[in-house]
């Protein structure tokens, strides 16, 4: 693959997010929680451009975290709790809460599972399937364990400013409910995505090494 250029899957991420994330900075809600709520796509971005040239993602794993970081960036703008769109869903499925921050913890357990096994199957860091899909889980479950520590630390630093961050909406158990979101996704997207994923990151690493094998 040359590396001249950014992978085009690249390249729509960015024509998407770019302009969502200019959006989402004018006039948010709240300048602490946009912060707190738009970091990892602030922190993601460079990371993705400094990469893309050189170790290119599949076009799955480009796509889902280009709805993961749209879906930040909307919340972060609005705050979880008062996001317009999921209020429709409340009174539809008439919910005690507006589920947009249960829908954000789906994509955190959905996204680094996906990115955890790319990155076992391409750099060959874990051998055979079913360790792969078993350590991918246990990252994206980690990696939700280790966001609500974070989520503790604001409200510890920021106190009631951090209120909106956290999202809670009065639930004392939000923070088991936002772990157990993200390892169902893990569970779900895995197997239902192996297929496709798997036919991806072959493409890639023959392209990058047309005498290398096919990735198992």
């Amino acid at each position: 693959m040359s590396t001249s250029i950014l992978p085009k899957p690249l390249i729509a991420l960015l024509l998407i997010v770019l302009p969502v994330l200019a959006w989402s900075w004018h006039e948010p809600a709240d300048r602490l929680t946009w912060w707190l709520e738009a970091m990892p796509v602030v922190l993601a971005l460079p990371l993705l451009l400094a990469t893309g040239r050189r170790f290119p993602l599949t076009p799955l794993l480009y796509g889902v975290i280009s709805i993961h970081m749209v879906f930040l960036l909307v919340g972060a703008h609005y705050t979880y709790a008062q996001t317009p769109v999921e209020f429709w869903l409340k009174d539809l499925l008439a919910l005690e809460r507006n589920p947009y921050d249960r829908l954000g913890h789906f994509l955190q357990g959905a996204t680094p599972a996906l990115l955890a096994r790319e990155l076992f199957v391409r750099l060959a860091i874990v051998r055979g399937r079913g360790w792969q899909q078993f350590l991918a889980i246990a990252v994206a479950l980690a990696f939700s364990a280790f966001y609500e520590l974070l989520e503790w630390g604001a409200a510890v630093a920021y106190g009631a400013e951090a209120e909106h961050f956290l999202a809670m909406q009065g639930d004392i158990w939000d923070t088991q409910w936002d772990m157990a979101t993200a390892l169902i996704a893990a569970i779900s997207i895995l197997p239902l995505s192996d297929r496709l994923h798997r036919r991806q990151i072959s493409t890639l690493t023959v392209q990058s090494d047309p005498a290398a094998p096919p990735s198992r």
